[in-house]
């Protein structure tokens, strides 16, 4: 018995065909930016720092490169794949910071833009690897 069937992987094949890279750094630049404010707004006045604000940051960024990014710029291509690494990265203290408070609503929060920012990286090195082979079967 298999626990994925033919229907499930076709829908999959269809799905990552379809999935362009600006359209994975719109899913990830509203991620970052609506699961930074949620963090934002979740906080205590009292303690609530300007870090938190820093995916939102980085949200509003990618926001702004969707444009060139759809126009196939390659340097655009590279500094949103540069900088959705990074935002990867930096996620890893918070998310190892929430399981030491073990919570909860943090762990979600930060391993969903987590998954998001690493959704986007896989589909960027797709098209740089599809964009590769294309260049090198044209010569």
């Amino acid at each position: 018995m298999h626990l994925i069937d033919s229907k499930t992987l076709l829908f999959t094949e269809k799905l990552r065909e379809k999935m362009k890279p600006y359209k994975a750094t719109i899913l990830n630049s509203a991620v970052l930016v609506v699961f930074g404010l949620w963090a934002y707004m979740n906080v205590a006045a009292e303690s609530r720092s300007m870090t938190i604000l820093i995916p939102v940051f980085f949200g509003v960024v990618l926001a702004l490169l969707v444009l060139p990014l759809k126009k196939e710029n390659k340097v655009v291509a590279h500094i949103v794949a540069g900088v959705t690494l990074l935002i990867s990265l930096a996620l890893i203290m918070p998310m190892i910071g929430s399981i030491g408070r073990e919570d909860m609503d943090a762990i979600f929060r930060v391993g969903v833009m987590m998954a998001a920012s690493l959704f986007a990286l896989f589909v960027y090195i797709k098209s740089f690897i599809s964009a590769r082979r294309a260049r090198q079967s044209a010569t």
